[in-house]
C-alpha cells in the first residue's frame, strides 16, 4: 500500500502512479483520489494540510497501465494553496480533483456526537466473514480477490455486510471499523491520503442496504463512483482504529447518494465524505 501512494516525480508538477489488483476489471476509484491527494500534496508546502476535496470518476481506469497525475497549482495564498490535479490514461483524463490546503488556526470548534458502535476487537474480520460464506458469490475466485485488495487493511463491519443480508431491506445505515495492518510514519499527508483511499471500499453500502442487494461481487448490481467529496476536520491516524459510519438519503435515476463521517476512537469527528454512484440493476 505505501509503494502505492509513493508516486513517481517525473517533472515539477507530473508525478506517476501504478495500480494493484482490484475485484473488477477497472482500477479502485479510492485509489485514484488518494494517488491524485499524494500529487497534489507533493506541490504543498509542509505547513498547510489537506482539509478538503471534490473529485469526478470520469472514466474507468486500466489496471494495467501506468496513471501521470498532473498538478495544476492554482492558488498560493497566505493561509490557503489549492491544487487541480488531472489523472490521465492512454491519452485521456479518467478523473478530476481539487483539493484544498491550510495552515493550521485556531478557531470556534463543535461537532456531531460520535454515535454508538461496539469495541472493534469484538468483530469479525473479513479473513472470518468470506470464506465462510463463499456459497454466497457466483465466482468464488472473488473472494480472494476482495482479501488481496484489503491486505493492507484490517476493515470490521458492525452489522452483517450486504452480502450476507441479500434480499431483506434493512435501514440505509452501515458502519464499519477500519485501520491499516501496520504502524505508519507521522506524515499527516500519508494518514488522510490512506484514509481517502478507505473511504472508497464500503461508502455505497447503505444504498444497497435499503433495497436489500447483496453488492457489486454478489452480482445483483452494477455500480461505479460518480463523484467524491471529503472534508477534512481533525487529525486522524489511519494506524488506530476509525469509525466509518455511513448512510443513504436518496437513491433514484440509477444513481444512490450516499454520506458519512469518520471518528476517532476517542470520539473526535476527523472527516465527512459524500458520494453519488451509480447503481443500476442488471437487466435479465
Amino acid at each position: 500500500m505505501l509503494q502505492l501512494l509513493d508516486l513517481e516525480r517525473i517533472d515539477r508538477d507530473l508525478f506517476r502512479g501504478t495500480s494493484r489488483s482490484v475485484v473488477v476489471p477497472r482500477v479502485f476509484g479510492g485509489q485514484v483520489a488518494a494517488q491524485a491527494l499524494v500529487a497534489a500534496g507533493r506541490t504543498t508546502p509542509e505547513d498547510r494540510a489537506a482539509h478538503s476535496l471534490h473529485a469526478y470518476f470520469l472514466r474507468p481506469g486500466d489496471p494495467g497501465a501506468p496513471i501521470v497525475y498532473q498538478v495544476d497549482r492554482i492558488r498560493d495564498g497566505r493561509s490557503f494553496t489549492t491544487r487541480r490535479v488531472v489523472a490521465i490514461q492512454h491519452g485521456k483524463p479518467i478523473f478530476h480533483l481539487s483539493a484544498s490546503f491550510q495552515v493550521h488556526e485556531d478557531g470556534l470548534d463543535h461537532q456531531e456526537p460520535m454515535p454508538y458502535a461496539p469495541d472493534p476487537e469484538t468483530l469479525p474480520t473479513a479473513d472470518d466473514l468470506l470464506p465462510a460464506n463463499a456459497a454466497r458469490f457466483p465466482d468464488p475466485t472473488v473472494i480472494d480477490r476482495i482479501l488481496e485488495t484489503r491486505a493492507a487493511v484490517d476493515l470490521r463491519y458492525v452489522d452483517d455486510p450486504p452480502y450476507l443480508t441479500a434480499g431483506v431491506k434493512r435501514e440505509p445505515r452501515s458502519q464499519v471499523w477500519f485501520r491499516t495492518r501496520g504502524k505508519l510514519a507521522d506524515d499527516p499527508l500519508l494518514h488522510v491520503c490512506l484514509a481517502t483511499y478507505v473511504s472508497d471500499m464500503t461508502l455505497l453500502d447503505s444504498i444497497l442496504l435499503a433495497h436489500g442487494r447483496g453488492g457489486w461481487a454478489v452480482g445483483d448490481v452494477v455500480g461505479a463512483s460518480l463523484d467524491h467529496a471529503m472534508w477534512f476536520h481533525r487529525p486522524l491516524r489511519a494506524d488506530e482504529w476509525l469509525l466509518y459510519d455511513q448512510q443513504s438519503p436518496s437513491s433514484s435515476g440509477g444513481r444512490g447518494l450516499a454520506t458519512a463521517r469518520i471518528y476517532t476512537r476517542d470520539g473526535q469527528l476527523a472527516v465527512s465524505v459524500i458520494q453519488e454512484g451509480l447503481v443500476r440493476v442488471p437487466r435479465d
